[in-house]
């Protein structure tokens, strides 16, 4: 390597994270508002570029709580995304996470000095984003219907207890699938993933039901 080299010159690392809650069975995705130019109006993931001297893992957590002020959340990351134009300003790769989140347990801050807002959307009611953000949230929710399948990534969203129509709601808005309801439940409970609170409670205004919580330990497995 020659560090001369002008083809070395004029690069950078984004690093963005497609943030995912579910809400009464609706999964959502944060967004946040651009202030600035490039983009400025234009919605996007959270996210910005890297610092010289940060790992990747922590600037795209540094870049989160700047941007939307969520602290203590665990990310993975995914995928990398290097088309040489996909930021107007200079060549800039961008390396993407995903994150699981309970909303209902976080304040997002709305405005920041580089955002005028920030939101969660229905994944089936997203605007238009700025940069290669549309390419990027796909292939992150493409990556979170595989980990949900094959991982206890849900224990994120239910820290606590729920109901299985809970649950399984939050399984068919992701995967955009219907179960029966029946072997849903005869599915989930032979996986030894939850264990039984012996409470009940209400989803959606329904007749009290079991609750559930996710077990400490859990073994990855495929669920479905």
């Amino acid at each position: 390597m020659k560090k001369n080299n002008a083809l070395y010159k004029n690069q950078g690392i984004h690093v963005i994270t497609a943030i995912f809650t579910v809400e009464f069975g609706i999964t959502k995705v944060l967004l946040v508002k651009r202030k600035n130019e490039p983009y400025k109006g234009d919605w996007i993931l959270t996210g910005g570029a890297l610092y010289n001297n940060e790992d990747l893992e922590d600037g795209a957590k540094r870049e989160i709580f700047e941007k939307s002020g969520i602290t203590d959340i665990s990310i993975e990351q995914f995928k990398a995304f290097g088309k040489v134009d996909r930021s107007p300003v200079m060549r800039m790769v961008a390396i993407a996470y995903i994150g699981v989140i309970d909303s209902s347990r976080v304040k997002i801050i709305r405005e920041t000095n580089n955002t005028s807002n920030a939101d969660w959307f229905p994944i089936d009611k997203i605007p238009g984003l700025g940069f290669d953000h549309e390419e990027i949230l796909k292939e992150a929710l493409l990556y979170l219907q595989s980990k949900i399948v094959t991982t206890d990534i849900l224990k994120a969203l239910f820290p606590n207890e729920f109901t299985i129509p809970e649950i399984q709601k939050t399984y068919e808005a992701i995967l955009n699938k219907k179960f029966d309801r029946r072997n849903f439940r005869k599915k989930l409970l032979s996986l030894d993933l939850i264990e039984d609170t012996n409470k009940t409670g209400k989803f959606e205004g329904k007749k009290p039901a079991k609750l559930y919580k996710f077990k400490d330990t859990i073994e990855s497995k495929k669920v479905f």
